[in-house]
């Protein structure tokens, strides 16, 4: 599960901006500390597809330090970020996943970016044809 450290800090003016150590590109800000946590995720999703994006490695998540809260991917944006590595581990491109699923190009570049809105059954479906399975699991939040 990727689950990354970020640092909620306090501003003057009132809110929260948030910043991932891992992740760089995302920041965020919220008016309250429950808003600035369901930004969070957002900003670390958005960032994480400009990784995809640029054909990068995703940055694997740090352990946290003092004074950072866990912040994690959304399951569709896990399950997105393991198709991702997968391909990647695998050395299979977008053209070739495309061909095995008997799908176009775009429809693979939709699964692959972390802010569309795909169908969890859709990635799953990738998954499978690189010989994975999609587990869910459910656990209390910290």
């Amino acid at each position: 599960m990727l689950i990354y450290p970020a640092r909620f800090a306090p501003e003057p003016e009132g809110g929260f901006t948030v910043t991932f150590r891992d992740v760089p590109e995302a920041i965020t800000h919220g008016a309250s500390l429950i808003k600035a946590q369901a930004m969070a995720a957002d900003a670390l999703e958005t960032a994480l597809s400009t990784y995809v994006e640029r054909r990068l490695p995703l940055p694997l998540p740090s352990k946290a330090k003092r004074g950072e809260r866990p912040v994690a991917l959304s399951a569709l944006g896990q399950a997105k970020a393991v198709l991702y590595q997968s391909m990647r581990a695998q050395g299979v491109g977008k053209a070739a996943l495309a061909r095995r699923l008997g799908c176009h190009l775009p429809q693979i570049d939709r699964l692959l970016d972390f802010c569309h809105a795909s169908r969890l059954s859709q990635v799953e479906g990738a998954l499978a044809a690189l010989g994975k399975q999609l587990v869910i699991g459910i656990k209390d939040a910290a």
